[in-house]
Formats: C-alpha cells, sequence, structure tokens
C-alpha cells in the first residue's frame, strides 16, 4: 500500500455531520434536511449489454445483484430515500431493453422515493421513468444543506450554495502500489474544501443571490463494479469535470475501508 496510509477512528474521518460514508462500501448517507438520503453514484443498469455493443465483450448480467445491494444498503441505513447521482444507466444516447428491464426491476424494488442528478449517460431516463424518479435540472439540486450533481456539467449556483457538494462521474479510483512492484486499483473516495475561484466566471453566484458557505466536496467512487475509473494519482490520467482538479486543490482520499491516503496528489 501507499506510504503513510492510515486508519482514522470513525469519530476522526467525519469532515462533516451531513455526508458519512457507509462503511466498506461505495455509498453514503446524508441528512437531506428532514429525510435521510442512501447516496450512490454512476449504477449504470445494462452495462453488460452496453459492453457487448460497445466492445464485445460477452458478460451475464449483474442487475440482480447490483439490485441487491442497494436494497441491503437501504435497509442497513434506513434510509427515507435513493439519491443517484447520475449515471444511473449506461447507454449514452437512451436507455435500451436491458437498462429498462434492470431500472424497472429496481424501481419496483426499492420502496423509497427515487431522485436522480441526471449524468451524462441518463438521456431519456425522465422520460421512461418520470412517474417513478424525482428528477434534478442538469446543474443538480440542493437537498436540505447538501447539494447533488453528476459533475459533467457546471454546478448549479444553488448547489454551491450548500454546505456539502456531492458528485459522482469521476469514478474515483487510485493505483497502489507494495514494496515488491506489485499494484492494484481500488476505489476511493476524494473530499476536501471546495474551491470558490474554480466556478469565477462560469457560475454567477451573485446574481443568483446564494451565498458561498466554504462547501465541502465530496467526490463519490462509482458503484457499479465493471464501469471502470479515473486514477487520481496517475500521471496522465485527467478529471473529467470541467471544473476539477482546480475546485479541489487540497482534497484526500480514502479507500471504501475508511483508510486514509492522505493528498491525493501525492499518493
Amino acid at each position: 500500500m501507499a506510504g503513510g496510509a492510515d486508519r482514522d477512528p470513525p469519530s476522526d474521518r467525519r469532515s462533516s455531520p451531513l455526508v458519512e460514508p457507509v462503511p466498506d462500501a461505495p455509498a453514503a448517507v446524508a441528512d437531506l434536511g428532514g429525510e435521510t438520503g442512501l447516496l450512490i453514484a454512476d449504477y449504470h443498469a445494462g452495462i453488460e449489454a452496453g459492453l457487448r455493443y460497445e466492445r464485445g465483450v460477452e458478460l451475464d448480467s449483474a442487475g440482480d445483484e447490483r439490485r441487491e445491494r442497494v436494497l441491503d444498503l437501504l435497509a442497513r441505513t434506513g434510509a427515507d430515500r435513493l439519491v443517484v447521482l447520475g449515471d444511473l444507466s449506461h447507454r449514452v444516447g437512451g436507455a435500451g431493453d436491458a437498462e429498462r428491464e434492470e431500472l424497472a426491476a429496481l424501481l419496483s424494488a426499492v420502496g423509497v422515493p427515487v431522485t436522480l442528478a441526471p449524468g451524462n449517460h441518463d438521456t431519456g431516463i425522465a422520460e421512461s421513468f418520470g412517474d417513478r424518479i424525482e428528477t434534478t435540472p442538469p446543474g443538480g439540486a440542493r437537498l436540505g444543506d447538501v447539494g447533488v450533481l453528476h459533475g459533467h456539467t457546471w454546478p448549479s449556483p444553488e448547489v454551491l450554495g450548500a454546505m456539502v457538494v456531492c458528485m459522482g462521474h469521476e469514478h474515483v479510483a487510485v493505483r497502489l502500489e507494495d514494496d515488491v512492484g506489485g499494484a492494484r486499483a481500488e476505489k476511493a473516495w476524494l473530499r476536501g474544501p471546495l474551491s470558490r475561484a474554480a466556478f469565477d466566471g462560469s457560475v454567477d453566484l451573485a446574481s443568483a443571490d446564494v451565498e458561498w458557505r466554504d462547501p465541502e466536496l465530496i467526490v463519490f467512487p462509482a458503484f457499479n463494479d465493471r464501469s471502470g475509473g479515473t486514477w487520481v494519482n496517475v500521471e496522465g490520467k485527467g478529471f473529467l469535470a470541467p471544473f476539477l482538479p482546480d475546485a479541489l486543490s487540497d482534497g484526500e482520499a480514502y479507500l471504501l475501508d475508511g483508510t486514509r491516503l492522505g493528498s491525493y496528489r501525492r499518493i
């Protein structure tokens, strides 16, 4: 493992009382102001059909397993709402039969309201499932003091007025090496203060009459295990969001088990 990593007590890892990662899972519990939300990102329903079409890769569907993981997390956390930070579906340009079937089964099973901050893969989701999913504008929305968005577009002023901003899109992963040269990729969280300067000229907070409250940014790992990732500590592997890395100059990386790796720029 990278040098300098440690495992903090849970109380020390919690830099914000509003959003807390679920141990050993790519999911978090959030106080949404009157509701408890289970937040996940990049579900990519029907990815196996997409991989077959896009790359000729044949894989059995893991849709049932993905759905059961969500149901287990909802039961474990007692969440009142499921919030997906974009890319609920996989097929860019509209969900196909595999995506629609998997999403229909998921939405029938969850038993709580679902909010989607739509991502670049979610074309047509609102039209297909609008009676079962509450969809935010492309720039996201604020739920209580938590801002949610996918991250492929600039956030709305409303999102930047939150205390904590949560996003997906990056499929965050880190490359870890051992003492004998072996390497592996691990899913990771990024957390740190959001830089206001990164949005100057692109998001007009003043005209929207939004107060800047020095929010924390949390970049989620992908929920889907087959969707790849952005290796944030490998040179040449750039971010996808238009405001990163400028908006997260002092962020730290954490593994799913809570291990703190330190600054993501120096892992």
